[in-house]
């Protein structure tokens, strides 16, 4: 049984989300934000062991926090979308240098890229392509489960900013038609900030994808 734990944190108050199987301790820890420490006590309250660290994007929000969770374990690998890689240390691409406090965060060891399917304990990931917000910004979509972990593409009324060095509006509105609302009206989707939505109710209530 796939058990989710969603952890605001730093300034942006930026949803790391901790997934594990509930079987061998195997987790998983998506967008690590500014002040890691509560998602890393998490993680070892729970007696898990994470094995990867998937980003949604590059933005210095999302990616900050993947260093002290390496420290913290060793073994777990960095994954970044294949387009957003050189963001990471990068913090005029990151967007930390123009927020006065740049920022980089350690090279990924695996490059993400749409289409590819990650497994975690009996649970199956597909990647989906949700760039515009950044050039190669990405969702993690559990059939099985109904959910989908979609970033800054996608929140509760709202899609990611556009008006940002390296954002599309038109490949973001597309990306989002194609590849989110087209999943089954009860997904849930956890944004990169802010509450959990669903996929139907934003089919139907979004004012920027109407």
């Amino acid at each position: 049984m796939l058990v989710t734990r969603t952890v605001p944190l730093g300034p942006f108050q930026t949803n790391c989300v901790i997934l594990s199987d509930g079987q061998d301790g195997d987790c998983w820890v998506v967008d690590p934000s500014m002040r890691p420490e509560p998602a890393i006590e998490h993680v070892q309250t729970d007696g898990l062991a994470p094995s990867r660290i998937l980003l949604t994007h590059g933005h210095c929000d999302h990616i900050c926090g993947a260093e002290q969770f390496k420290e913290a374990f060793p073994d777990v690998i960095i994954c970044c979308p294949e387009k957003d890689a050189e963001m990471l240390d990068d913090p005029d691409t990151n967007l930390s240098a123009p927020f006065g406090m740049p920022m980089t965060s350690l090279p990924a060891d695996e490059l993400i890229r749409p289409g590819q399917e990650l497994i975690l304990g009996q649970t199956v990931w597909t990647v989906l392509d949700t760039s515009g917000h950044t050039p190669g910004g990405v969702s993690y979509y559990c059939p099985r489960e109904k959910l989908a972990i979609v970033g800054d593409a996608l929140f509760s009324g709202s899609i990611g900013r556009t008006d940002i060095p390296g954002a599309d509006h038109g490949q973001l509105i597309d990306n989002i038609r194609r590849n989110l609302l087209t999943l089954p009206d009860d997904t849930r989707a956890i944004p990169g900030h802010g509450p959990e939505t669903v996929i139907g109710f934003e089919r139907t209530t979004n004012p920027f994808l109407q």
